[in-house]
């Protein structure tokens, strides 16, 4: 059997066909499993175990492509998980009468945080009612009155004892804004004028029967002696010390007398509020914090009772009272078991919480009432979502997250504390303790950055859920991939799906991962194409959704995203593009490319070409040459020339220049799957063997002539079929693959109706000796002993090529070397010519 015929691969191994009479129903209306996630027995045994380990730092990682599930299973998990724990306390933020600025962290059991809101609203409310009653008591009044009548008539008797004890010393004593004054007095004796009768006061003056005393003047003090002077200023110290006496005794009894009233209001406001406060704390548990903040709060209310009675008085007066409410910071249903938050924009305010400011005249104002919880303190004691690239893009969250997974409490601090040159005066609030579970889903790349790049990674995060790019194909996969589709199917109430059409998705599920054994677990492309499907169904009014409709979807799809590759089959077929798909040339061959998109990729040949000549520049890439190649590809190329060496240089040396170059190529070229293409169009431009244009070849070479594995073999083969067909198939067009990648192939339906109707061929080769054969049509030898090849073979063919190259080489340096003394000689004869001219 020739090589044409045993390497062709058979129809049934180019796309592997879902036996749709194993699935056993008609449509999917049909099953009554329950399957919603399949493929991912690691992932789920990771993701089960993290939910229920209750240590530290056993946080779960999970990772795995976007479009996995990834994100939807670990979320449904978590819901799963919480609704059987307890749920965690409410948190709430209350004034600090200690310490007005720093808030005071409470928790209460589930639910009663805000049953303490509106109780402590109420309370506020009732409070104006008693304290207003309790104050315009007349009882109350008249206690007041009489404390004050008592502290008044005892301060009259102070001061008239003052009086006489100065009158005593011939002084008098006057109030002035300045305080009290002592005056000196002076008695004078006068006379009482005929016919006038004598009056009690005169001029100011006391008079006793023929005497007057009157307050001495300035001048009449600076006209008495010293020693006069001296008695007087002794007199009036000791009366000066007297009333500071009486003074400081009156101060006393003030106070005295405020504290009495100060006393008697807090029997009043107690006797009022007493029975309130009682009811408050029956109505929750019994808690040493709450209890001693609630006897904190009832002094407060004594000490400020005005503001309640204002209030009360004056129902347009403005008068705070937030200082006696609460700030529900976190609160939980206490039916609905643990938290689970999802925080989709994890910015350092929205994960760790914040206070917030409000602008009141030009300044900025807060108080307790105005911290808010993040997501953090929203999922303690629960579950908490995050996406790791989302954490690492914003600033400082991700270090916040780290401190609080690792310190176990969180305290609310503005980044501008931080970051700010200047400290500014703010709230403080107390910390609160944090038990939380995260769950952090991310990519593969950046679970080992993070892995590589920060050391405390590991310490809080311990678990790791990998999500599988793809799973298992067969028999039992597939009926419970067409589960999945039921499912699919009844919840999102679409028509049924006919077991022909589950068995295409299973197929499309196989050609999103190229390989026959194997599905693709990316279920939200799978959950486009089923959504696709069914609209398509309902263009059609059909009552379910059949084969045809699956198939126009992924057609559909393709066309909307295939434009760029409309662009390059438009300029082929109008000659821009050179490929030639049919007759034989001698070093060039028809290489193939994938074109990568976001949205699609697909394949493209390429024409390579190649020219060979005497020299010691070995094989060159001109691609190379400019920069336009990656590292993959160079080594590919440095591979030919071992190639090279071990097939011809065992018994000779080579002497060899080759040019190799991708025709009309003007982008970056990387990977090695030419380069066994460009080995066979080195072959043929050393052997002479013209190569078949139209066959396309791709597969990787080893330095031993081994056809190895590539990526995107059904592109490559469905790119090439696209040119061929836009000239006409003449069924002897085909492609050459590696052996390794016919497990791969997942043709599409046009190239498998080629493939049938024998218009088109796929060979799979292990050998480049093999591959040379196709193309060629000469076999490529096999070396004998003596390291000589059959006459007329490849091998034997380029290994004459490159001896005829080395001794026609040879024969040229000897030449030149039988030259060269000659001309040195004729160098070394000196020049007599002007010896005349000396």
């Amino acid at each position: 059997m020739s090589v044409l015929e045993s390497r062709k691969v058979p129809l049934e191994k180019l796309r592997k066909k879902t036996d749709v009479a194993s699935l056993g129903f008609e449509t999917t209306d049909e099953l009554a499993c329950d399957e919603h996630f399949i493929g991912q027995a690691r992932a789920v045994g990771a993701i089960s175990y993290a939910l229920e380990a209750d240590a530290k730092g056993y946080n779960l990682f999970v990772v795995g492509n976007p479009g996995s599930g990834r994100t939807t299973y670990a979320l449904s998990k978590m819901k799963e998980r919480a609704e059987r724990m307890p749920p965690p306390d409410d948190w709430i933020y209350v004034y600090n009468f200690d310490e007005p600025g720093e808030p005071l962290a409470l928790n209460l059991p589930a639910g009663c945080g805000k049953k303490l809101a509106l109780a402590m609203d109420d309370l506020v409310e009732e409070l104006k009612v008693n304290l207003g009653k309790a104050f315009d008591n007349s009882e109350y009044e008249d206690n007041k009155a009489a404390l004050v009548k008592a502290f008044q008539e005892h301060v009259g008797e102070l001061m008239e004892s003052l009086r006489a004890y100065a009158g005593s010393q011939n002084f008098s004593i006057k109030r002035t804004p300045q305080g009290f004054v002592n005056l000196p007095l002076i008695k004078e004796e006068i006379e009482k004028p005929e016919g006038e009768e004598a009056s009690p006061e005169e001029n100011g003056a006391e008079r006793e029967s023929a005497f007057v005393t009157r307050e001495m003047q300035p001048e009449e003090f600076e006209k008495l002696s010293e020693e006069e002077q001296g008695v007087i200023q002794k007199k009036s110290d000791d009366i000066a010390t007297h009333t500071l006496e009486t003074l400081r005794t009156m101060r006393e009894r003030e106070k005295e007398l405020k504290e009495r009233i100060k006393e008697l209001d807090g029997e009043i406001c107690r006797t009022a509020i007493q029975p309130l406060l009682s009811e408050l704390r029956e109505k929750f548990p019994k808690d040493e914090k709450l209890g001693s903040w609630m006897d904190k709060l009832a002094d407060d209310i004594i000490d400020n009772y005005g503001m309640f009675v204002a209030a009360t008085r004056d129902e347009s007066a403005e008068v705070d009272f937030s200082r006696f409410t609460v700030n529900v910071f976190v609160s939980n249903d206490p039916e609905q078991g643990a938290p689970v938050i999802r925080e989709t924009n994890p910015t350092y305010y929205n994960l760790v919480g914040k206070i917030e400011y409000e602008s009141r005249q030009g300044y900025l104002y807060t108080d307790f009432h105005r911290i808010k919880a993040g997501a953090l303190q929203k999922a303690c004691g629960g579950y908490l979502l995050l996406e790791a690239e989302n954490v690492l893009r914003q600033f400082m969250s991700w270090d916040a997250l780290k401190r609080v997974l690792a310190s176990g409490e969180l305290t609310i601090e503005n980044l501008g504390e931080h970051l700010g040159y200047i400290p500014v005066a703010s709230l403080r609030p107390q910390a609160m303790p944090i038990k939380v579970k995260v769950v952090m889903v991310g990519t593969y790349y950046l679970y080992h950055l993070l892995n590589l790049y920060d050391p405390e990674f590991q310490k809080i995060f311990k678990i790791k859920a990998d999500f599988e790019p793809d799973m298992p194909r067969d028999c039992d996969m597939e009926y419970r991939m067409a589960c999945v589709i039921s499912q699919f199917a009844r919840e999102s109430g679409h028509a049924p799906f006919t077991a022909a059409a589950v068995g295409e998705v299973i197929e499309c599920a196989s050609r999103l991962v190229d390989d026959q054994d194997r599905m693709s677990t990316h279920f939200n492309k799978i959950s486009e194409l089923l959504t696709e499907a069914t609209v398509w169904a309902r263009v059609d009014e059909s009552a379910i959704v059949g084969i045809e409709h699956v198939k126009r979807a992924s057609q559909e799809s393709v066309k909307r995203s295939n434009l760029v590759e409309e662009r390059y089959l438009r300029a082929f077929e109008t000659g821009v593009v050179r490929i030639d798909t049919e007759g034989s040339v001698v070093g060039q061959i028809n290489g193939l490319t994938v074109i990568s998109m976001v949205d699609h990729a697909f394949g493209h040949p390429v024409r390579i070409s190649a020219n060979v000549y005497m020299g010691a520049e070995g094989v060159v890439n001109i691609e190379r040459e400019v920069k336009m190649t990656g590292p993959i590809h160079n080594k590919g190329l440095l591979t030919l020339s071992s190639y090279l060496g071990r097939m011809y240089a065992q018994d000779m040396p080579i002497s060899i220049t080759a040019r190799i170059a991708f025709e009309q190529t003007y982008g970056g070229i990387e990977g090695d799957s030419a380069s066994s293409t460009e080995l066979y169009c080195l072959l043929s431009a050393l052997s002479g063997a013209p190569l078949r244009q139209d066959i396309a070849v791709t597969g990787s070479v080893d330095q031993f002539g081994g056809i190895q594995a590539i990526g995107g073999v059904n592109e490559k083969i469905e790119g090439f079929f696209s040119y061929c067909k836009s000239r006409g198939l003449t069924g002897s067009q085909g492609v050459i693959i590696p052996s390794g990648n016919v497990r791969h192939l997942m043709l599409r339906d046009d190239v498998m109706e080629a493939a049938s109707a024998g218009l088109f061929t796929i060979w799979a080769v292990s050998t480049i000796d093999e591959g040379m054969e196709i193309l060629t049509g000469i076999p490529a030898g096999e070396a004998r002993p003596d390291g000589t090849f059959p006459d007329g073979t490849i091998h034997a063919r380029t290994k004459a090529c490159l001896r005829g190259w080395l001794e026609r080489s040879a024969k040229v340096k000897r030449m030149l070397a039988k030259k060269s003394p000659d001309e040195e000689g004729d160098e070394d004869e000196p020049d007599n010519s002007d010896s005349d001219d000396d």
